[in-house]
């Protein structure tokens, strides 16, 4: 007995442990069901009306407090408020927690009133019921419910995605188990066939009773509009309201309405694109969400870990359009490109007769020839091949070992030679001298794509004698555009090199209709709309010679990670997520409890077969599909591309094999395949589309012949992307069978199988075409998932620190901008502003001991009267002779010029929509350049590792500092622009930036704003040599 089975024979697994937990709230709800199910219809729905009562009195005296305290915040001095609303928040916490323990009494109840009423809706073709008015309104909208009279009569039938759908669905015990978990903020891990959307109308009807809103989240719209239709007749007929936010346009009344449902459908991007959406409204009418209550994520591993890196973005024109470079840049990096091929072609020749000699000397300059062609063109197929005889990729690793020895420090004596450089696992491509050399060519500038050393550059031009400041500046300026102009150039060409060598038509995306697709890695789904950030998509483009579109500007954005982090409570349901169990806890605290099966699951899931190559593995996959053929059974056949999925397809033709083929070229056909996919002798060819959410139902014939075969052309890079696939087999107990086939070449053997592995093939010397299957091989594999597994949790973590900076201010400017969305009064804001810029300008001009005889009003005038315009500031006029002295006196000053503007309108109210107005628009435009700044600092912050210093760190010290300076230069221009409005001005509410799409939609990429010049920070030396700090210089008034 292994130490965690003896562990586990003690205290039990965890497993063991959560059914423990669980178990007693399913006794009580199956002790309380039989009551429940004695009551006639009217009284069930009594029943409910009398739940909703409790749990909102269950906070009654709360909810009165906070009123009070809301009246009471227009009476109060502004220094007072925030404690203020920090009352409100803690009692309104309070009340969630009073609601939560209502919530867990009235459970056992409650779950008993769905089960009774699915019950009742399985049972009988109607149901009558005293007619409300909730009813007599849902019969105007709804075919289900009609009035006779006084009474409402309920079909036990509706259209639900498309089909008219008969209910005949009642939950069993398991189900409840899952119930349990996802109302107390788990996730439910359950199998295929479970049931998992019935599951979820237990806590999502038991939440909905507190009036504060439930979303469920599912990952694509037809599914959310399919199962708000499907369960949201259980909901109505208690009077609870059910919409799907992906059936109204945004920021559209009807959109508002569907949040104010008490079950509100949706896509995860839907949900937080009206956030933003949101948090860019010019208007209260124009909000359409309310607060986050709770939320229950469907298939919750693939949004909140395979999409939680991928900021959702609302996007604008650059306002200076953009140079095409994409295009102009092309021809030489095809030049640079296939000058590699040949290179790369070379140095394999010369490995292979090098190794082939048995020469110690001639084997140690090969290697070194085959370490060269691997870092030039890792993905060359004749390379693969090579790699994967007896010896061969052991060498190259120890070449690698002597390379890398001492912090890389002979690295560059392989790296010369080559045009550029590719790292697989780092996802990079460095161009090095001798390509920066070809791609120059004859150029009259030598430099073309080469960085300056601007630092260098800086300094030595402050050593230049006889320049005057402002021929200084000039210098400086000259030097930051060229840097600026030459740096987006050699980002065009890394990408335009990666888009080449990194990225495979039909493999990472499909050119359709002139566009470049996106295909999901985890479902080989075409991701509509999805680009790749950063300019790699327009580099994809210009690749595959298609229109390149225009460049965006990110006008918000936030990480789902993010989102979903701001519920109450989030719970999320999925069929794998146990392998990920330790990122959901760490990131979201959200516990993974695996619900056992209803019926034994009677799948056999086989050991892997390995083969040595490709080309055998492909040959031993079709033999099999011909077995499984010929004894009459269903073929699923998962391949990871687009590509393979395509040549299996071509191979199964030549041997007059029928089958059908569902890759992202094809994904419009997918719901008749899949009704297909389980007939007898029926052959299907997905990508990973058919591992996710596909449900494969079989025939009494098609069971009794062995079920649904499996079968895994790859091991994906995650594990759960293999279980889903496993998954469509097995589904309520129906027998079936899984199995993958590997080869030594494919992309996770590669690049993180075991070299023991590699090695124990090679020397058990296996003749060709012959195959490996052993558990040790299995464990092997897995092991190699884990390391891409853990690399990628590591990704997404760091990830996390980054975004969390840009999380906690956007919390902040959201917020004040919200309030002032809300109607509150400005004023008080306004004088603190006021007043915050006289402390500020006087601070920066005058110095703590400095006597009145000594104070720079020259300097102080420069910096205070283009913000506030008040008489010059001058020693005979000032009578206070100490700095506070004067620092009031300007207060007072400032203050009363603004008394006199606000009497220049006619209305109080005028003035306070006219300090709305612009406190909206210098917000917005403040904060769109500061995201940009962010995005800017986020690519450069990685060169802070050279210096010895944690990238992260310098990004969220660099980062404060520019909020403090974003939040500094909003109140002087909202002060700036106040104070110099006219009456007759037309004061209006807009947008500051047109919105012309989403990164979820066509519109367009998301790609760098260029700069015009390098960013300074507020604490940097100042350009113009003053020695001052930037900010206490020319950033000042920036």
């Amino acid at each position: 007995m292994g130490f965690n089975e003896f562990l586990s024979s003690i205290f039990g697994n965890k497993s063991t442990r959560d059914m423990k937990e669980i178990k007693p709230w399913v006794e009580k709800i199956k002790a309380a069901y039989p009551e429940v199910e004695k009551l006639d219809n009217d009284a069930l729905r009594a029943k409910t009306e009398e739940l909703k009562k409790y749990i909102r009195e269950s906070a009654t005296a709360e909810r009165a407090k906070v009123e009070e305290l809301k009246a009471s915040i227009e009476s109060l001095e502004l220094e007072d408020r925030e404690e203020v609303f920090a009352q409100i928040d803690k009692i309104e916490k309070e009340i969630l927690e009073k609601y939560e323990k209502a919530l867990d009494e009235v459970l056992p109840v409650a779950f008993s009133i769905v089960k009774a009423t699915a019950k009742r809706f399985a049972e009988n073709e109607e149901i009558v019921v005293t007619a409300t008015e909730f009813d007599r309104q849902l019969a105007a909208t709804k075919d289900f419910v009609r009035i006779e009279g006084d009474k409402a009569i309920y079909q036990n039938h509706w259209i639900a995605g498309g089909n008219d759908t008969v209910w005949n669905m009642v939950h069993y015990d398991v189900q409840l188990f899952g119930g349990v978990v996802l109302h107390k903020g788990k996730i439910a891990e359950m199998a295929t066939g479970e049931g998992k959307t019935l599951v979820a109308t237990l806590p999502v009807f038991l939440n909905a009773l507190t009036g504060n809103g439930v979303h469920v989240v599912t990952v694509n719209d037809y599914l959310a509009k399919r199962d708000s239709e499907w369960m949201g007749p259980l909901y109505m007929f208690h009077g609870l309201s059910v919409d799907c936010i992906d059936r109204h346009q945004p920021n559209s009344d009807a959109r508002r309405q569907a949040y104010l449902a008490d079950i509100t459908f949706g896509t995860n991007n839907e949900f937080g694109f009206d956030y933003l959406r949101d948090n860019m409204a010019i208007s209260p009418k124009d909000l359409v969400q309310r607060q986050h209550n709770y939320a229950i994520v469907d298939e919750v591993d693939s949004v909140l870990i395979d999409d939680a890196r991928t900021p959702l973005i609302i996007s604008g024109p650059v306002p200076k359009g953009d140079d095409q470079l994409f295009e102009q840049l092309r021809p030489l990096v095809e030049r640079l490109v296939e000058a590699q091929k040949i290179l790369a072609t070379k140095y394999l020749s010369e490995a292979k007769k090098l190794i082939a000699t048995g020469d110690k000397k001639d084997m140690e300059e090969g290697f070194l020839a085959l370490y060269r062609s691997h870092k030039a063109l890792p993905k060359n197929k004749a390379l693969i091949k090579f790699l994967s005889e007896q010896g061969i990729k052991a060498g190259m690793l120890k070449t690698e070992e002597i390379y890398m020895e001492q912090n890389n420090k002979r690295m560059h004596e392989v790296t010369d030679p080559l045009y550029f450089v590719i790292d697989e696992k780092l996802n990079s491509v460095d161009l090095t001298d001798k390509g920066v050399d070809l791609i120059t060519g004859n150029s009259e500038d030598p430099t073309l794509f080469v960085l300056p050393d601007i630092a260098g550059q800086l300094s030595e031009l402050e050593n230049v004698p006889d320049l005057t400041n402002e021929e200084k500046l000039q210098k400086k300026d000259e030097l930051l555009t060229n840097y600026a102009i030459k740096s987006e150039r050699v980002h065009t060409i890394n990408q335009l090199l990666k888009a080449y060598t990194m990225f495979e038509k039909d493999d990472e995306y499909v050119v359709i209709d002139g566009q470049v697709k996106i295909v999901d890695e985890q479902t080989g789904r075409i991701m509509e709309g999805r680009r790749y950030s950063d300019g790699l998509h327009q580099a994809i483009e210009a690749k595959e010679r298609v229109k390149v579109e225009a460049a965006t500007q990110t006008f918000a954005t936030i990480t789902l990670q993010n989102y979903f982090r701001m519920y109450h409570k989030l719970s999320g349901m999925t069929g794998t997520a146990e392998t990920e169990a330790g990122e959901l806890w760490d990131i979201y605290k959200l516990d993974v409890v695996v619900i056992p099966t209803n019926r034994p699951i009677a799948r056999n899931d086989m050991n892997d077969r390995v083969y040595k190559t490709k080309r055998e593995k492909y040959k031993a996959v079709i033999e099999e599909i011909e077995k499984m053929v010929a004894a009459g059974r269903p073929v699923l056949v998962g391949t990871t591309s687009v590509e393979i999925s395509e040549m299996l397809s071509k191979m199964l033709t030549m041997r007059h094999i029928e089958h059908s083929v569902l890759n992202a070229k094809l994904h419009q056909k997918e719901a008749d395949i899949v009704a297909k996919a389980g007939l007898s002798c029926a052959v299907t060819i997905a990508t990973n589309m058919a591992g996710r959410g596909t449900d494969i139902k079989l025939s009494p014939e098609v069971k009794a012949a062995g079920g649904l075969a499996i079968i895994g052309t790859e091991r994906h890079e995650s594990r759960r992307v293999d279980r889903q696939l496993r998954g469509r087999a097995g589904r309520q107990g129906d027998p079936g069978e899984s199995k993958f086939y590997i080869s030594l070449e494919d992309d996770v053997m590669r690049l993180f199988g075991s070299e023991r592995l590699i090695n124990m093939f090679n020397t058990l010397g296996i003749p060709e075409g012959q195959e490996i299957q052993h558990k040790m091989l299995s464990n092997a594999i897995e092991s190699a998932q884990k390391k891409i597994e853990n690399n990628n949790y590591g990704v997404r973590k760091n990830l996390l620190e980054y975004d969390r900076v840009m999380s906690e201010q956007r919390e902040i400017i959201y917020s004040e901008r919200r309030r002032v969305l809300d109607g509150e009064s400005m004023r008080d804001v306004i004088y603190k502003m006021i007043t915050d810029v006289v402390e500020h300008c006087v601070d920066m001009a005058i110095g703590e001991d400095a006597s009145s005889d000594e104070w720079d009003f020259n300097e102080l005038n420069s910096l205070l009267l283009p913000i506030i315009p008040l008489k010059p500031v001058t020693k005979e006029r000032i009578t206070a002779t100490r700095k506070n002295g004067l620092k009031q006196q300007l207060k007072e000053e400032a203050v009363k010029l603004y008394e006199a503007k606000e009497t220049e309108f006619p209305e109080a109210e005028m003035m306070r929509e006219v300090e709305r107005v612009i406190l909206l628009k210098v917000i917005d435009k403040k904060w769109m350049a500061h995201i940009d700044d962010m995005d800017q600092l986020r690519r450069g912050i990685g060169l802070q590792a050279y210096g010895q210093r944690d990238p992260v760190i310098e990004y969220k010290i660099s980062g404060y500092e520019m909020f403090d300076e974003m939040t500094e230069n909003i109140r002087e221009d909202t002060v700036r622009l106040l104070l110099r409005v006219k009456l007759e001005q037309k004061v209006e509410r807009e947008q500051v930036a047109k919105v012309t799409g989403t990164n979820k939609d066509d519109s367009g990429p998301k790609a760098p704003k260029k700069r015009e010049n390098t960013k300074i920070y507020p604490n940097d030396p100042c350009p113009c040599g003053s020695g001052k700090k930037y900010k206490q210089c020319c950033g000042r008034n920036k």
